[in-house]
């Protein structure tokens, strides 16, 4: 009954008398002042829980309830009194007006615990805090200045102590920290100005590690292949958490910088903290990451020392970060060679060489690595002589796969001899000669070459025997070098940055060019692996026969002239390993003789080997010419040179001399021919006999028609007469004559 009356009595219209009257009163003064005691602790808390509550139930102004309480000290100043006695918070209420968007978010809680249940101690641990958060705010920030930097570099010279350390370790935090845009807020220092940064990474760079090793008293091992753990020093624990703090620093200053020359500097430093970071895996791993960034992204020196520092936290912590370091090498290689050009070949090759490097720490690491990526490369392969479909095709014949063949060859090629290793040659030549045969058409033959060249590397190298000799010949048999070209083109053809072939590139000349200069390169480099073994001759039969049959058919005296000398050279090879084996005095079944044999032979060395060696010091000259980018001719645009068309001089010249000559029919005129003495030469009016005379351009082995050969060739050719010499031979005169005389074919 009492919680219904006060519910519904208006706040502003309570007394005290009003309230005792509802059903409060006693008749005893003693339970009287009792009773008004209870009721003034019962209205106070019904006061507080709607001080933000009006009569609607809906949230009210702070100003409504500031005039609430004015009424209420005139119509009850007993009560008021009682308030100001106990509880003055509630009467010194805020009067500022809130919005109504946050009326409607804020809300008035009750206590959770009474305020007589909170203790003293509580109250001074919050007193506490909020004197620690005053005294953090009141730390004075402190502006590095090129001096200060001078003086800690002259004091770190002299006396590296902890304190020291720290000082400088906080404001090298604080100038990493301007790298990401941060004021540096929560740092006892600041630096704001570009050459106080500059001067302080430099001081840091230069000097602190030998600070480091001076304060921690650690001396370098006799043996370099020892690492001096820093946390063996007994200082260790004390300067722990100031060298985390700064190695942190140096990793995120290298993943700010972008000038080459600046991140070259910060990874020497970081190299030089390598045991430093195996000791703190946290900051090892963040290391980590970053090392990976520059060994697949950055500058040639960047790549070179970032590989460098990877090489070293893998040598002296293979259990922990090998296998994850391989892992993420290997998916950043392939990455990168999904294009290749000119420029990004000097990379991949860089990346190819420093991977195999990391894959020599461990061959059993090596072997699971190379294991599962060889098998995925042959599921792709199967899937697509399986499906037969453009998408698989594509997902086998692109730069990725083909850059990941040549790895895993130049791994086991470098690696060998490696028993553990050995097994996976067999089925890696396998997945290479599948990739070749997949779709053996002439648009793939750059892919083929670059597969052929996979394979001797892994042939020579392993001295594995491996067919590679049947895809090269096969090309000269496809091949028609007779046909002319439809198309003459500016530049050669660049075959080792591309894989596939295009319907133009087919007919152009500087296609069936290259063709035989990767021929001749690739047959030559395959028996030049091959040049010292027993059974050199009967290797090379079949070669022999296939160039002399090419030689025979090829009326092309550019193409024939390289093959002709390659055929010399294996000829006189062969003979050479005849005549040595005629004095051998072992069988072929005593593989030891043989293989000594051989040894022999290669150390003495073949005449294919000796003529390898100088053509493979030109061939380095020129491709290093090639990379230095130097102009060539076929860069060079020259002037085209415009021929008067033989068929409108012919139509001119006939309606100049038509009234000289009565020829009786056109036949007659045909047949005529004109020699000169000494040389062959027919003026016949055939247009294919005209253009061989003139119009250079079709000759197979020219290369354009704007040449100064052309000018050569086409100036040794009979020329048409002019019309003074053809009056002169019409009226007869002798010095004409003289020169020329008709042909007897009529």
């Amino acid at each position: 009954m009492t919680a219904m009356i006060s519910s519904y009595l208006p706040l502003e219209d309570l007394s005290v008398d009003e309230f005792m009257q509802a059903g409060f009163a006693s008749e005893s003064d003693e339970e009287t002042k009792q009773q008004s005691g209870l009721n003034k602790r019962n209205k106070k808390k019904q006061l507080e829980s709607k001080a933000f509550t009006t009569d609607d139930g809906k949230k009210g102004k702070a100003s409504q309830h500031k005039e609430q309480l004015s009424r209420l000290k005139n119509k009850d100043p007993a009560f008021y009194k009682f308030l100001q006695a106990n509880d003055q918070t509630l009467l010194n209420f805020d009067d500022t007006d809130s919005s109504d968007d946050e009326d409607e978010k804020k809300y008035h809680k009750l206590p959770s615990a009474l305020e007589e249940a909170s203790s003293d101690d509580d109250d001074d641990d919050e007193d506490n805090k909020k004197a620690s958060k005053k005294s953090k705010k009141a730390v004075e920030i402190i502006k590095v200045t090129e001096k200060m930097v001078a003086d800690w570099k002259a004091a770190m010279k002299k006396d590296p102590n902890p304190r020291l350390f720290r000082e400088v370790t906080q404001a090298f935090k604080a100038a990493v920290a301007t790298t990401k845009g941060e004021g540096g807020s929560l740092c006892r220092y600041k630096v704001a100005d570009s050459s106080v940064f500059n001067a302080l990474v430099l001081f840091c760079i230069r000097d602190i590690f030998v600070a480091l090793q001076k304060m921690l008293k650690l001396k370098p091992e006799k043996d370099q292949k020892k690492l001096v753990v820093p946390s063996a020093s007994p200082k260790w624990q004390k300067n722990q958490i100031d060298v985390k703090m700064y190695l942190s620093g140096v990793v995120q200053l290298l993943s700010c910088l972008t000038e080459a020359t600046v991140i070259s500097a910060v990874l020497r430093h970081a190299n030089q903290l390598v045991p430093y970071y195996l000791c703190l895996p946290k900051q090892c791993r963040h290391l980590v990451k970053q090392l990976l960034k520059q060994w697949s992204t950055g500058e040639e020196t960047s790549r070179v020392l970032a590989f460098l520092a990877l090489n070293k936290i893998c040598r002296h912590k293979q259990d922990k970060y090998l296998n994850p370091i391989l892992k993420q090498m290997y998916i950043s290689y392939v990455q990168n060679c999904k294009f290749t050009s000119p420029n990004a070949l000097p990379m991949i090759n860089f990346m190819q060489r420093t991977l195999t490097e990391m894959y020599s720490l461990d061959t059993q690491a090596t072997y699971q690595h190379a294991f599962i990526y060889i098998r995925q490369l042959a599921i792709h392969l199967r899937n697509a002589m399986t499906m037969k479909k453009k998408e698989t095709y594509q997902s086998v014949y692109n730069w990725q796969y083909i850059h990941c063949l040549y790895l895993w060859c130049r791994v086991l090629s470098t690696l060998h001899p490696s028993d553990v290793l050995q097994p996976l040659i067999y089925p890696l030549c396998q997945v290479i000669i599948g990739t070749v045969k997949l779709v053996p058409t002439s648009r793939y033959y750059p892919l083929r070459m670059h597969c052929c060249r996979a394979l001797i590397l892994l042939s020579s190298s392993t001295n594995t025997f491996v067919p590679v000799l049947p895809f090269l010949l096969e090309i000269l048999q496809q091949v028609d070098f007779n046909k002319k070209p439809g198309r003459m083109s500016k530049k050669p053809i660049n075959f080792s940055v591309i894989l596939k072939l295009g319907n133009v590139n087919l007919m152009e000349k500087a296609y069936k060019d290259g063709l035989i200069d990767q021929l001749y390169d690739l047959i030559l480099e395959y028996f030049n692996t091959q040049a010292g073994t027993i059974g050199f001759p009967e290797l090379a039969l079949p070669t022999v026969i296939q160039l002399k049959v090419f030689l025979k058919e090829c009326k092309v005296a550019n193409y024939c002239k390289p093959m002709r000398q390659l055929l010399e050279k294996v000829q006189e090879n062969s003979s050479h390993i005849t005549g040595l084996r005629q004095k051998a005095a072992f069988g072929v079944a005593d593989a030891t003789a043989v293989a000594v044999w051989e040894k022999q032979v290669h150390e003495q060395g073949t005449p294919l080997s000796r003529y390898y060696s100088q053509w493979k010091k030109l061939r380095e000259k020129e491709i290093q010419l090639e990379i230095s980018g130097k102009e060539r001719m076929e860069d060079l645009e020259l002037p085209e040179i415009k021929r008067r068309k033989i068929q409108e001089k012919k139509v001119e010249d006939k309606k100049e001399f038509k009234d000289l000559f009565d020829t009786d029919s056109e036949s007659d005129e045909d047949d005529g021919t004109f020699k000169l003495k000494g040389k062959k030469g027919r003026g016949s009016d055939d247009e294919d006999d005209l253009e061989k005379l003139f119009d250079m351009s079709n000759d197979e082995g020219v290369e354009g028609g704007d040449s100064d050969e052309d000018d050569e060739v086409a100036s040794k050719a009979p020329q048409p007469l002019s019309s003074s010499a053809l009056i002169k031979l019409a009226e007869g005169d002798e010095d004409v004559v003289e020169d020329l005389e008709l042909s007897d074919d009529d």
